[in-house]
C-alpha cells in the first residue's frame, strides 16, 4: 500500500497520484507498505531513485547509507524477536527499510509491514508540529529513531532471558539450559550483525556528511548515534554474560560428572579386595596336597562374610574421613 503525504507549518494533504504529490509546494513523504517490486519500481521511477538501491531493499543486504547526487539512501533493518514454545527456540527476525531523503521529499519503502514508520506517519497525519516545522532530513530522523527504540525493547527481552539462564545454571545441568544459553548466544550474534553496520549507517548522517542532513538536524542523528553505541556496548556486555553463564553451566556438569565418578570409584575400590578374597577361596583346590585348610572348617564362610564386611567398613570409614565421600 502507498500512500502520499505533503505538509508544511499550517496543513497536511494527501495525494493519490505521486507526481502531484512531489510537484505540490512542502515536504513530500511517500511511503510503500507491503510493497512489491513493481510498486517499488513506479515509485522509484517518479522520484528517479537508482535501481541498485531497490535492489538493496530486495536483497538481504546490511544497513548502510549511501549519498547519490540528488539524494541519500539509508537501508535499516527492522528486528523483531520470534517466540516459539521454549527460550531456545526464539530467533530475531529483520525486515529492510529503506529511506530515501531528498531536498524536500522523503520516501520509504518496504517489503514488510513497518509499524513504527506508520507511527510517524500518524504523527505527521495528525499534526505533529516538530515534523510539519522541519524538513525531509528530521522526518527520516523520526524513522530511523523509533527503529532504534525497538532495538532497546529486544534487547531488554534478551535480557530477561539471560537472567533466567543465570538462575537455572547454578541449580541445573538439564541439557535444556544449554540450549537456552547457545540460543541467547545466537540471539546476540544476530542482533550484533544489525546493530554494528546500523551504527556506521548512521555515523555518515551524525557526521552531516550528505548534502541533504541539515546542520540543525546532525544533533537528532548523534543522539541516535548515541544510542546505537549504547547497544553495541550492551550487546558485548550480555556476550559475556552468557558465555559466563555457559562456563559456570559447563563447569557445573563437570562437578556433577566428578561427584557421580568419585562415588563409582569408591564404590569399585571397596570390591577391589572382596573380588580377590572370593577368588582366591573360589579356587577350591580341595584335593591337592596344597589345599587351603579353611575349606573344610565349619565357620570358614561366615568368617570369611565376616572379615569381607570388615574390610569393606574400615575403607568406608577411611574414605568418609578424608573426605572423598
Amino acid at each position: 500500500m502507498t500512500s502520499a503525504l505533503v505538509y508544511r507549518s499550517d496543513e497536511v494533504t494527501e495525494y493519490d497520484d505521486l507526481a502531484e504529490a512531489r510537484a505540490a509546494r512542502g515536504t513530500t513523504w511517500v511511503h510503500a507498505a507491503d510493497a512489491d517490486r513493481a510498486e517499488m519500481e513506479r515509485i522509484a521511477e517518479c522520484f528517479d531513485l537508482h535501481p541498485l538501491a531497490i535492489e538493496d531493499i530486495w536483497n538481504d543486504v546490511r544497513p548502510k547509507t549511501e549519498e547519490y547526487d540528488k539524494y541519500t539512501f539509508v537501508l535499516l533493518k527492522r528486528a523483531v524477536l520470534r517466540r516459539g514454545e521454549t527460550t531456545f527456540d526464539e530467533e530475531i527476525a529483520d525486515s529492510p527499510i529503506g529511506v530515501f531523503i531528498g531536498d524536500d521529499w522523503v520516501v520509504s519503502m518496504t517489503p514488510d509491514s513497518a509499524e513504527p514508520v506508520e507511527r510517524v506517519r500518524r504523527a505527521v497525519d495528525t499534526g505533529d508540529e516538530r515534523l510539519l516545522h522541519r524538513g525531509p532530513d528530521f522526518t527520516a530522523y523520526r524513522v530511523i529513531d523509533v527503529v532504534v527504540d525497538e532495538y532497546f525493547v529486544l534487547l531488554d527481552t534478551i535480557e530477561d532471558d539471560i537472567e533466567a539462564v543465570e538462575d537455572d545454571v547454578t541449580t541445573s545441568t538439564e541439557i535444556d539450559t544449554l540450549e537456552e544459553i547457545n540460543s541467547v548466544r545466537r540471539e546476540l550474534l544476530s542482533f550484533r550483525k544489525l546493530a554494528w553496520p546500523t551504527r556506521e549507517a548512521v555515523g555518515v548522517l551524525a557526521r552531516g556528511d550528505p548534502k541533504q542532513i541539515q546542520e540543525d538536524t546532525e544533533k537528532y542523528y548523534r543522539d541516535v548515534y548515541d544510542h546505537l553505541v549504547q547497544l553495541v556496548d550492551l550487546t558485548e556486555t550480555y556476550r559475556d554474560l552468557a558465555s559466563g553463564a555457559r562456563d559456570i553451566y559447563l563447569n557445573t556438569l563437570a562437578q556433577s560428572t566428578n561427584e557421580v565418578m568419585k562415588v563409582l570409584t569408591v564404590v569399585a575400590t571397596i570390591f577391589i579386595p572382596l573380588t580377590f578374597v572370593v577368588g582366591v577361596y573360589g579356587m577350591n583346590f580341595a584335593d591337592s596336597p596344597f589345599n587351603m585348610p579353611e575349606l573344610g572348617w565349619t565357620y570358614g564362610y561366615p568368617a570369611v562374610m565376616v572379615g569381607m564386611l570388615a574390610v569393606a567398613l574400615i575403607m568406608l570409614g577411611y574414605f568418609r574421613r578424608q573426605g572423598y565421600i
